[in-house]
Protein backbone atom coordinates (compact mmCIF):
# COMPACT_ATOMS: atom_id res chain seq x y z
CA UNK A 1 0.00 0.00 0.00
CA UNK A 2 1.32 3.52 -1.37
CA UNK A 3 3.15 5.60 1.89
CA UNK A 4 2.12 8.83 1.94
CA UNK A 5 4.19 12.09 3.25
CA UNK A 6 2.71 15.39 4.00
CA UNK A 7 4.36 18.65 4.40
CA UNK A 8 2.62 21.46 6.20
CA UNK A 9 3.59 24.87 7.90
CA UNK A 10 0.73 25.61 9.14
CA UNK A 11 -2.23 24.45 11.63
CA UNK A 12 -5.00 24.80 9.08
CA UNK A 13 -2.76 22.89 6.71
CA UNK A 14 -2.71 20.25 9.03
CA UNK A 15 -6.30 20.11 9.85
CA UNK A 16 -6.90 19.56 6.26
CA UNK A 17 -4.57 17.17 6.16
CA UNK A 18 -6.64 15.40 8.79
CA UNK A 19 -10.14 15.78 7.09
CA UNK A 20 -7.81 13.92 3.64
CA UNK A 21 -6.52 11.33 5.70
CA UNK A 22 -9.93 10.80 8.12
CA UNK A 23 -12.64 12.06 6.67
CA UNK A 24 -15.64 10.03 5.07
CA UNK A 25 -14.60 10.14 1.39
CA UNK A 26 -13.66 7.63 -1.50
CA UNK A 27 -9.79 6.52 -1.52
CA UNK A 28 -8.91 7.83 2.14
CA UNK A 29 -5.33 6.29 2.78
CA UNK A 30 -4.51 4.03 5.95
CA UNK A 31 -3.24 6.42 8.44
CA UNK A 32 -0.61 4.51 9.93
CA UNK A 33 1.23 4.73 6.21
CA UNK A 34 0.65 8.43 6.55
CA UNK A 35 3.61 10.23 7.87
CA UNK A 36 3.26 14.31 8.61
CA UNK A 37 6.48 16.33 8.87
CA UNK A 38 5.93 20.07 10.16
CA UNK A 39 8.29 22.77 8.78
CA UNK A 40 7.43 24.53 12.06
CA UNK A 41 7.37 28.83 10.91
CA UNK A 42 8.82 30.93 13.84
CA UNK A 43 5.94 32.71 15.36
CA UNK A 44 4.39 31.33 18.55
CA UNK A 45 1.17 31.08 18.27
CA UNK A 46 1.00 29.06 15.41
CA UNK A 47 3.80 26.68 16.91
CA UNK A 48 1.96 26.64 19.58
CA UNK A 49 -1.67 25.24 17.44
CA UNK A 50 0.49 22.86 15.19
CA UNK A 51 1.64 21.21 18.31
CA UNK A 52 -2.04 20.38 19.57
CA UNK A 53 -2.70 19.43 16.22
CA UNK A 54 0.31 17.17 16.41
CA UNK A 55 -1.52 15.49 19.36
CA UNK A 56 -4.41 15.11 17.86
CA UNK A 57 -2.80 13.23 14.98
CA UNK A 58 -0.76 11.02 16.71
CA UNK A 59 -4.10 10.02 18.52
CA UNK A 60 -5.71 9.33 15.13
CA UNK A 61 -2.77 7.04 14.34
CA UNK A 62 -0.73 9.48 12.11
CA UNK A 63 2.64 9.95 13.09
CA UNK A 64 3.94 13.77 12.86
CA UNK A 65 7.65 15.01 12.97
CA UNK A 66 8.33 18.46 13.74
CA UNK A 67 11.42 20.19 12.01
CA UNK A 68 12.58 23.82 13.45
CA UNK A 69 13.59 24.63 9.85
CA UNK A 70 13.64 28.22 10.06
CA UNK A 71 14.17 29.40 13.94
CA UNK A 72 18.17 28.69 14.08
CA UNK A 73 21.14 28.80 11.85
CA UNK A 74 21.50 25.04 10.67
CA UNK A 75 18.15 24.29 10.96
CA UNK A 76 17.74 24.10 7.48
CA UNK A 77 20.56 21.52 6.34
CA UNK A 78 19.75 19.06 9.82
CA UNK A 79 16.05 19.23 8.38
CA UNK A 80 17.05 18.40 4.83
CA UNK A 81 19.21 15.18 5.77
CA UNK A 82 16.33 14.00 7.45
CA UNK A 83 13.41 14.72 5.08
CA UNK A 84 15.31 13.67 2.04
CA UNK A 85 15.13 9.87 2.56
CA UNK A 86 11.48 10.47 3.31
CA UNK A 87 10.58 12.69 0.47
CA UNK A 88 12.71 10.13 -2.04
CA UNK A 89 10.65 7.18 -0.28
CA UNK A 90 7.46 8.57 -0.54
CA UNK A 91 4.89 6.44 -2.55
CA UNK A 92 2.45 9.71 -2.21
CA UNK A 93 3.40 13.34 -1.16
CA UNK A 94 0.58 15.70 0.44
CA UNK A 95 1.98 19.73 0.28
CA UNK A 96 -0.19 22.41 1.93
CA UNK A 97 0.65 25.62 0.50
CA UNK A 98 2.06 25.04 -3.14
CA UNK A 99 3.18 28.76 -3.23
CA UNK A 100 5.51 28.28 -0.17
CA UNK A 101 9.94 28.89 -1.42
CA UNK A 102 10.43 25.51 1.21
CA UNK A 103 8.37 23.91 -0.08
CA UNK A 104 9.08 24.31 -4.10
CA UNK A 105 12.83 23.79 -2.79
CA UNK A 106 11.77 20.47 -1.75
CA UNK A 107 9.57 19.26 -4.54
CA UNK A 108 12.00 18.34 -6.64
CA UNK A 109 13.25 15.89 -4.07
CA UNK A 110 10.46 13.38 -3.95
CA UNK A 111 10.77 10.87 -6.20
CA UNK A 112 6.67 10.13 -6.49
CA UNK A 113 4.84 11.26 -9.54
CA UNK A 114 1.32 11.31 -7.23
CA UNK A 115 0.86 14.57 -5.79
CA UNK A 116 -1.86 16.03 -3.20
CA UNK A 117 -2.36 19.60 -2.60
CA UNK A 118 -5.11 20.17 0.70
CA UNK A 119 -6.00 23.89 0.56
CA UNK A 120 -4.83 26.31 2.90
CA UNK A 121 -8.20 28.31 2.02
CA UNK A 122 -8.96 30.36 -0.71
CA UNK A 123 -5.55 30.02 -1.83
CA UNK A 124 -6.96 27.39 -3.65
CA UNK A 125 -8.28 29.63 -6.04
CA UNK A 126 -5.32 31.50 -6.64
CA UNK A 127 -3.09 28.57 -7.15
CA UNK A 128 -5.68 26.92 -9.68
CA UNK A 129 -5.57 30.22 -11.94
CA UNK A 130 -1.62 30.82 -12.03
CA UNK A 131 -1.59 26.21 -12.42
CA UNK A 132 -4.19 26.67 -15.84
CA UNK A 133 -1.82 30.01 -16.96
CA UNK A 134 1.55 28.08 -16.52
CA UNK A 135 2.97 31.11 -13.90
CA UNK A 136 5.19 31.06 -11.49
CA UNK A 137 3.31 29.71 -8.57
CA UNK A 138 4.03 33.34 -6.35
CA UNK A 139 2.00 34.79 -3.96
CA UNK A 140 -0.42 38.04 -4.88
CA UNK A 141 1.33 40.66 -2.92
CA UNK A 142 4.46 39.26 -3.81
CA UNK A 143 6.60 41.91 -6.00
CA UNK A 144 9.88 41.52 -8.41
CA UNK A 145 10.79 38.59 -10.76
CA UNK A 146 9.56 35.45 -9.27
CA UNK A 147 12.44 33.00 -8.23
CA UNK A 148 13.93 29.80 -10.38
CA UNK A 149 11.76 27.11 -7.54
CA UNK A 150 8.53 29.09 -8.41
CA UNK A 151 9.05 28.49 -11.84
CA UNK A 152 10.04 24.61 -11.58
CA UNK A 153 7.13 24.37 -8.69
CA UNK A 154 4.13 24.71 -11.58
CA UNK A 155 6.10 22.34 -14.14
CA UNK A 156 6.60 19.63 -11.21
CA UNK A 157 2.75 20.00 -10.14
CA UNK A 158 1.80 20.13 -13.53
CA UNK A 159 -0.19 16.80 -14.73
CA UNK A 160 1.18 15.00 -17.58
CA UNK A 161 3.73 12.22 -18.50
CA UNK A 162 2.33 10.30 -15.63
CA UNK A 163 1.91 12.99 -13.18
CA UNK A 164 -1.01 13.13 -11.33
CA UNK A 165 -2.78 16.07 -8.98
CA UNK A 166 -5.58 15.67 -6.41
CA UNK A 167 -6.44 18.98 -4.80
CA UNK A 168 -8.45 18.83 -1.75
CA UNK A 169 -10.87 22.05 -0.95
CA UNK A 170 -13.96 22.72 0.21
CA UNK A 171 -14.04 25.21 -2.42
CA UNK A 172 -14.51 22.57 -5.22
CA UNK A 173 -17.51 24.34 -7.10
CA UNK A 174 -16.51 25.65 -9.99
CA UNK A 175 -12.68 25.14 -9.28
CA UNK A 176 -10.87 25.05 -12.81
CA UNK A 177 -7.72 22.78 -13.09
CA UNK A 178 -5.48 21.45 -15.55
CA UNK A 179 -6.52 18.22 -17.52
CA UNK A 180 -5.47 15.03 -15.62
CA UNK A 181 -5.90 16.56 -12.27
CA UNK A 182 -8.89 15.72 -9.89
CA UNK A 183 -10.47 17.78 -7.02
CA UNK A 184 -12.01 16.45 -4.03
CA UNK A 185 -14.42 17.79 -1.60
CA UNK A 186 -13.65 18.68 2.30
CA UNK A 187 -16.96 18.90 3.80
CA UNK A 188 -14.67 18.72 7.33
CA UNK A 189 -16.91 15.74 8.36
CA UNK A 190 -13.74 14.32 10.73
CA UNK A 191 -13.92 17.93 12.45
CA UNK A 192 -17.92 17.81 12.55
CA UNK A 193 -17.70 13.93 14.17
CA UNK A 194 -14.85 14.80 16.27
CA UNK A 195 -15.62 17.74 18.12
CA UNK A 196 -19.79 19.25 17.03
CA UNK A 197 -22.11 20.23 17.71
CA UNK A 198 -21.00 22.95 19.89
CA UNK A 199 -23.12 24.90 22.49
CA UNK A 200 -24.58 27.93 20.93
CA UNK A 201 -25.35 30.71 22.70
CA UNK A 202 -27.04 34.46 22.16
CA UNK A 203 -24.96 37.52 20.89
CA UNK A 204 -22.19 38.08 17.98
CA UNK A 205 -18.66 36.94 17.90
CA UNK A 206 -16.25 38.79 15.82
CA UNK A 207 -13.90 36.78 13.28
CA UNK A 208 -10.34 37.93 13.24
CA UNK A 209 -7.88 38.59 10.52
CA UNK A 210 -4.05 39.20 9.88
CA UNK A 211 -5.12 41.68 7.10
CA UNK A 212 -3.34 44.22 8.60
CA UNK A 213 -0.08 41.81 9.14
CA UNK A 214 0.37 41.13 5.88
CA UNK A 215 0.08 44.97 4.72
CA UNK A 216 -3.09 44.63 3.17
CA UNK A 217 -4.34 47.25 5.81
CA UNK A 218 -2.83 49.73 8.23
CA UNK A 219 -2.44 48.38 11.42
CA UNK A 220 -4.62 51.65 12.48
CA UNK A 221 -6.71 51.88 10.12
CA UNK A 222 -8.00 48.24 11.14
CA UNK A 223 -7.99 48.96 14.31
CA UNK A 224 -10.68 52.09 14.22
CA UNK A 225 -12.89 49.96 11.90
CA UNK A 226 -12.87 47.14 14.18
CA UNK A 227 -13.39 49.28 17.23
CA UNK A 228 -16.44 50.71 14.87
CA UNK A 229 -17.90 46.98 13.88
CA UNK A 230 -17.83 45.95 17.21
CA UNK A 231 -20.47 48.83 18.63
CA UNK A 232 -22.64 48.92 15.58
CA UNK A 233 -23.30 45.01 15.97
CA UNK A 234 -23.08 44.81 19.81
CA UNK A 235 -20.23 41.87 19.77
CA UNK A 236 -18.60 40.37 23.01
CA UNK A 237 -16.10 38.11 21.48
CA UNK A 238 -13.27 38.74 19.23
CA UNK A 239 -11.47 35.56 17.94
CA UNK A 240 -7.90 36.25 16.87
CA UNK A 241 -6.44 34.96 14.11
CA UNK A 242 -3.01 33.34 15.08
CA UNK A 243 -0.83 35.64 13.07
CA UNK A 244 -2.36 38.69 14.92
CA UNK A 245 0.00 41.33 16.84
CA UNK A 246 -0.36 40.73 20.59
CA UNK A 247 -0.34 44.50 21.00
CA UNK A 248 -2.97 45.45 18.38
CA UNK A 249 -4.81 42.72 20.28
CA UNK A 250 -4.86 44.80 23.26
CA UNK A 251 -6.06 47.82 21.94
CA UNK A 252 -8.81 45.70 20.99
CA UNK A 253 -9.97 44.78 23.80
CA UNK A 254 -9.39 47.76 25.85
CA UNK A 255 -11.07 50.16 23.19
CA UNK A 256 -13.60 47.90 21.51
CA UNK A 257 -14.30 46.39 24.73
CA UNK A 258 -14.10 42.92 23.30
CA UNK A 259 -13.17 39.35 25.40
CA UNK A 260 -10.16 38.70 22.96
CA UNK A 261 -9.46 35.12 22.93
CA UNK A 262 -6.56 33.33 21.38
CA UNK A 263 -7.59 29.87 20.07
CA UNK A 264 -5.69 26.96 20.62
CA UNK A 265 -7.05 24.94 17.58
CA UNK A 266 -7.57 26.38 13.69
CA UNK A 267 -10.90 28.15 14.45
CA UNK A 268 -13.23 25.68 13.04
CA UNK A 269 -12.71 23.19 15.59
CA UNK A 270 -12.19 25.60 18.53
CA UNK A 271 -15.89 26.58 17.25
CA UNK A 272 -17.00 23.29 16.95
CA UNK A 273 -15.77 23.14 21.06
CA UNK A 274 -18.45 26.20 21.92
CA UNK A 275 -19.66 27.92 23.27
CA UNK A 276 -20.32 30.07 19.80
CA UNK A 277 -22.25 32.92 19.61
CA UNK A 278 -25.48 32.30 17.26
CA UNK A 279 -24.25 35.34 14.65
CA UNK A 280 -20.25 35.32 13.71
CA UNK A 281 -19.13 38.38 12.00
CA UNK A 282 -16.03 37.74 9.44
CA UNK A 283 -13.71 40.46 7.65
CA UNK A 284 -13.68 38.49 3.75
CA UNK A 285 -11.06 35.46 4.57
CA UNK A 286 -11.16 31.42 4.22
CA UNK A 287 -13.43 31.38 7.04
CA UNK A 288 -16.17 32.78 4.98
CA UNK A 289 -16.42 29.62 3.20
CA UNK A 290 -15.35 26.70 5.78
CA UNK A 291 -17.64 27.60 8.72
CA UNK A 292 -20.52 27.41 6.95
CA UNK A 293 -19.94 24.08 6.37
CA UNK A 294 -17.96 23.49 9.96
CA UNK A 295 -21.22 24.48 11.65
CA UNK A 296 -24.21 23.10 9.47
CA UNK A 297 -26.90 22.43 11.27
CA UNK A 298 -25.92 24.25 14.31
CA UNK A 299 -28.24 27.22 13.66
CA UNK A 300 -25.03 30.01 13.89
CA UNK A 301 -25.58 32.64 11.39
CA UNK A 302 -22.26 33.59 9.59
CA UNK A 303 -21.98 37.03 7.93
CA UNK A 304 -19.49 39.40 6.24
CA UNK A 305 -19.28 43.31 7.33
CA UNK A 306 -19.29 45.99 4.71
CA UNK A 307 -16.64 45.77 1.90
CA UNK A 308 -13.71 46.29 3.28
CA UNK A 309 -12.01 47.37 -0.27
CA UNK A 310 -11.78 51.13 1.17
CA UNK A 311 -9.96 50.08 4.08
CA UNK A 312 -6.75 48.60 1.58
CA UNK A 313 -3.49 50.48 1.71
CA UNK A 314 -2.94 52.35 -1.26
CA UNK A 315 -0.72 50.79 -3.99
CA UNK A 316 -1.56 47.27 -3.66
CA UNK A 317 -1.40 45.05 -6.63
CA UNK A 318 -3.97 45.22 -9.08
CA UNK A 319 -4.09 41.11 -8.47
CA UNK A 320 -4.35 41.13 -4.50
CA UNK A 321 -7.54 43.89 -4.48
CA UNK A 322 -9.38 41.82 -7.18
CA UNK A 323 -8.38 38.17 -5.33
CA UNK A 324 -9.83 40.07 -1.54
CA UNK A 325 -12.47 41.47 -3.57
CA UNK A 326 -13.38 37.88 -4.93
CA UNK A 327 -13.49 36.07 -1.45
CA UNK A 328 -16.47 37.51 -0.96
CA UNK A 329 -18.61 36.84 -4.13
CA UNK A 330 -17.57 33.10 -4.61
Amino acid sequence: MTRTLALVESPAQLLNLLEWALGERDGAPDPARCEVAVLLPRDPVSRHQLGAMAELAHAEGIRVGMYDIRRVTAGFPRALAALVPKLAGAGRLVIGDPFSGLIQRLLPLARTRDLVVVDDGTATLEFSKELLAGRPLVRRHRDGSAPAAASRAVRRITPGDGRRLEVFSCLTAGLRLPPGSVASVNNYSWARARYGPPQVRPGVDLIGSSLAETGLIASERYLREIIALADEVNAERYFAHRREDPDKLRLIAEHAELDVVRPELPLELELLKGPVANTLVTLPSTVLHTLPLVLAGTGVEITVCADVTDWLEPGLSARATAFLEGVIHL
